[in-house]
């Protein structure tokens, strides 16, 4: 019998049984199709339902918001009172925010006087405006140095709470904890919401994960897991718009959040999206350009959706498989329901027959109860039913080849160092990498000591090329022209050389987030 019992802490054993059924049901609560959703967990046994509740633009009624995400809550738990629903709180912030009034106990946490207010727009932006964190007049990037910010993040998740959730997925943590030196403020905000939990959670204990590869604080973990994308290479030698997983990050270890520890933390892996197509006109750009686009084109879940129902049935099972061996301590989160937007899907309807066009992935068996799933329920049934055999006995080590920084803390704030840091972009061609390939060996960065990175390359032709800095090999926080992180691929500075055979070196430095190019043309 698998165990799925814990109160106020939860055991690594049981919290990866969850993992191990976990599925992402992106803005649940807005679900047209709730009775076949219902049927749907129940026949697959998701334990662990990722995203079901949360707001990336506010809803136009808060309370109607939070009174949909309890009815949520109370109707899944009604089929199975074990499972774990996640709520997100996002790195996104809007002026419509300053509709929703305080609550007084907010003040009070807080050590302020409750005032008669909303909640305050301008007192959550970053005051450096750093490029790509002020989105026009109304919507931003919060900075959690913003008591203002940590007020917001506290409100939303103990409402959660109140509304019967157990675990927050709260975004790319690295972007909005960017002036948080060493996230001493992060850790103070996720005490209180943890200390809150504790008292009013169901089994009064609150789960965090974020898109992080681990925030480790002389050796004690702020996450209790943490959770990443997929990262794609494409295949051009197939018929179709073919792509194979790639082997990337590393899932930080230490003590965790729960009281124990491990050399690498439980993580989950899942198909991300960022608003279903990149490109607008797929005519416009060759095959072969589309393919590094990207997912084809596509956001990650839209390239998934777009696949037909065999090269959906394949790929589930390809990633299935393939996090079982590259990835021992991950876990595929499993698409159950995930917005595609822009690369909505035409199809018929199981109900009336009429073509119409699908903006959600649903994993529903297509049925009238749900007259545009996509039919991948038995999928997932056969690949749960084969358990962790294949991780067992076939999982390859988790250790990673030493570039240096292992063990090694910030003296300062006590941060651990990752131990693998990749510069990328456009001139990786011409020392034998992939383009814009973050996670590469090849031009990985060896630690020197004092906090500090290097690499030192020979750029063959003279031109301009493009480059940034990844963490741990993936796209959560990449750094170039400042000392801001951003996410995705997009974000490059530039370097040029005026002669063939150029030696570049690369520098970067960790904690203040300081790359330099140098250029040695002699």
């Amino acid at each position: 019998m698998t165990n799925y019992a814990f109160d106020k802490t939860i055991e690594k054993e049981v919290l990866e049984n969850y993992l191990a059924r976990s599925a992402t049901a992106a803005f649940f609560i807005h679900t047209k199709t709730m009775e076949d959703d219902l049927r749907a967990i129940k026949n697959l046994g998701i334990k662990f339902i990722g995203r079901a509740s949360g707001i990336w633009e506010p809803d136009a009624d808060d309370e109607e918001h939070f009174r949909k995400s309890k009815y949520l809550a109370d109707r899944v738990h009604e089929i199975d009172p074990e499972i774990i629903l996640q709520a997100c709180i996002f790195e996104a912030v809007y002026r419509h925010i300053e509709n929703f009034k305080v609550p007084a106990y907010v003040f009070e946490a807080f050590g302020l006087t409750p005032e008669d207010r909303g909640f305050d727009f301008e007192a959550m932006r970053f005051p450096e405006e750093p490029k790509g964190f002020i989105w026009g007049e109304d919507g931003a990037l919060p900075d959690i140095n913003n008591i203002e910010t940590r007020m917001w993040f506290y409100y939303r998740a103990t409402k959660y709470i109140d509304a019967g959730y157990e675990a927050f997925h709260m975004g790319q943590i690295h972007l909005y904890t960017a002036n948080d030196r060493g996230m001493v403020k992060m850790a103070e905000l996720m005490d209180m919401i943890r200390a809150y939990g504790t008292q009013h959670a169901r089994r009064h204990k609150i789960l965090m994960d974020a898109h992080s590869h681990g925030i480790s604080i002389r050796g004690k973990l702020l996450l209790d897991y943490h959770a990443m994308p997929f990262t794609r290479y494409p295949v051009l030698d197939r018929l179709g718009e073919k792509n194979v997983l790639v082997r990337e990050g590393f899932s930080e270890g230490g003590l965790n959040p729960n009281g124990w520890s491990a050399e690498a933390m439980p993580y989950l892996m899942e198909y991300d999206n960022w608003g279903g197509k990149v490109l607008e006109d797929f005519d416009s750009i060759s095959y072969e350009e589309r393919a590094f686009k990207d997912w084809w084109g596509y956001d990650q879940i839209g390239w998934f959706a777009n696949q037909d129902e065999e090269g959906q049935r394949h790929f589930l099972e390809y990633t299935y498989k393939w996090t079982a061996i590259n990835n021992v301590n991950a876990y595929f989160e499993i698409p159950f329901r995930r917005t595609i937007d822009r690369a909505a899907v035409r199809m018929e309807r199981a109900d009336t027959g009429e073509m119409d066009l699908q903006d959600y992935y649903q994993i529903n068996t297509k049925s009238p109860a749900c007259p545009m799933g996509f039919s991948q329920e038995e999928t997932i049934k056969k690949l749960w039913a084969t358990g962790d055999a294949l991780r067992k006995k076939a999982g390859n080590p988790i250790h990673l080849i030493e570039y240096g920084a292992k063990d090694t803390f910030d003296e300062e704030t006590g941060m651990k160092l990752p131990q693998k840091i990749v510069v990328y972009g456009s001139f990786q061609p011409y020392v034998g990498a992939i383009q814009n390939d973050s996670n590469s060996e090849i031009t990985r960065m060896y630690y020197i000591g004092d906090n500090t990175y290097t690499l030192s390359v020979v750029i063959p032709y003279a031109g301009e090329y493009d480059y940034a800095i990844s963490t741990y090999g993936t796209l959560s926080a990449t750094y170039c022209y400042d000392t801001y992180p951003r996410s995705g691929s997009s974000n490059k500075a530039y370097f040029k050389v005026d002669k063939d055979n150029t030696v570049v070196r690369f520098r970067y430095k960790f904690i203040d987030h300081i790359v330099t190019v140098e250029v040695f043309e002699d």
